[in-house]
């Protein structure tokens, strides 16, 4: 076993230096026998010197300088940054397709990519409870499944549920499995969407949302949509479809309060072409999926945003907004 141990000493070496020390904190050579022992190792000052050197050979940033008379030795740079990290950590945490299981269990691991210290700033800013979250475990390896039948260029079958009002999963098509042709995944309105080819669809693009597959299985049949997605602009795709309901793709034109400017540069990108009418208000000429969602979306905006064209457009949200007031109607 000591033979053992002393063969592991440089790797457990490195774990030390990448676990206790960092730009604010450091280790003098008799913290690090000290590590060393706590795991069964014990070696001579003169092998660390020659360990440490051989893992400033191999890349790890290792700093040495003197303090009260003693050497001290310390990481300073990393993969990541706890910047870096911070944007990982909040990335994972308001992801509403991660369980909180799964979010808690990938934030651990990403403490892991510091040092202990800096890993406690991260833990300072996780707050999961109590946020919306997926309710499938699975949704990781769905997206796993997913991802190898894109590469491999091969077909699905999967099982498709909604949820009923006492909170069961409720299967639609009885069960019946889809088969899709999966060419690319999207996250739209904090959740992630699978767009694929099925021939029997209009235009032939379908979608669904990941964390409500079940059972997903690589068939080995090749895909089909080929042509349809050569030249397939999955953001563009996703940027029409609000909360990715689907409608006829038309060219409508918004009339815009001018501090509304930003809500249309976020929604639709910097690229959209703003044309000023009066020193209040600027229109713009933008193609969406006309859907009851984009109805809604408009209405959120109040008096700051309103559909001027073309007059089927305005007549759908007027008779929306007539089917709302008498479902509010005392």
């Amino acid at each position: 076993m000591a033979e053992r141990n002393s063969k592991l000493k440089i790797l457990y070496l490195n774990d030390i230096l990448l676990k206790k020390t960092d730009e604010e904190h450091s280790l003098t050579m008799a913290d690090i026998l000290s590590e060393l022992r706590k795991m069964g190792i014990e070696a001579e000052r003169k092998s660390i010197y020659s360990d440490i050197d051989h893992l400033k050979d191999y890349g790890l940033d290792i700093d040495m300088f003197q303090k009260n008379k003693n050497y001290h030795y310390r990481v300073l740079t990393r993969p990541f940054e706890l910047a870096e990290l911070k944007l990982l950590v909040d990335s994972v945490q308001s992801a509403r397709f991660i369980t909180e299981k799964k979010s808690n269990d990938l934030i651990k691991k990403i403490e892991g990519l510091t040092s202990e210290y800096e890993a406690k700033e991260l833990q300072h800013q996780v707050f999961v409870t109590e946020r919306v979250k997926s309710m499938n475990e699975k949704i990781l390896y769905n997206i796993d499944a997913i991802h190898k039948a894109i590469s491999s260029n091969s077909k699905i079958t999967f099982q498709y549920f909604n949820w009923d009002v006492n909170k069961n999963e409720v299967l639609r098509h009885d069960g019946k499995l889809y088969e899709q042709s999966p060419w690319a995944m999207t996250l739209a309105e904090e959740n992630y969407y699978l767009v694929c080819y099925d021939k029997a669809e209009p235009f032939g693009i379908k979608y669904f949302r990941v964390d409500k597959m079940k059972n997903i299985k690589v068939t080995g049949e090749a895909r089909e949509g080929k042509e349809e997605f050569r030249n397939f602009d999955i953001a563009e795709y996703a940027k029409k479809r609000f909360r990715m309901y689907d409608g006829n793709e038309m060219d409508v034109t918004l009339l815009c309060q001018n501090n509304f400017a930003g809500v249309i540069i976020d929604r639709f990108g910097k690229d959209v072409m703003i044309h000023p009418t009066d020193k209040d208000h600027f229109k713009v000429h933008v193609r969406v999926a006309v859907s009851k969602q984009f109805y809604a979306w408009v209405m959120a905006m109040g008096e700051g945003v309103e559909i001027v064209g073309p007059d089927e457009v305005v007549e759908g949200v007027r008779a929306m907004i007539k089917d709302l007031s008498k479902q509010y109607k005392k």
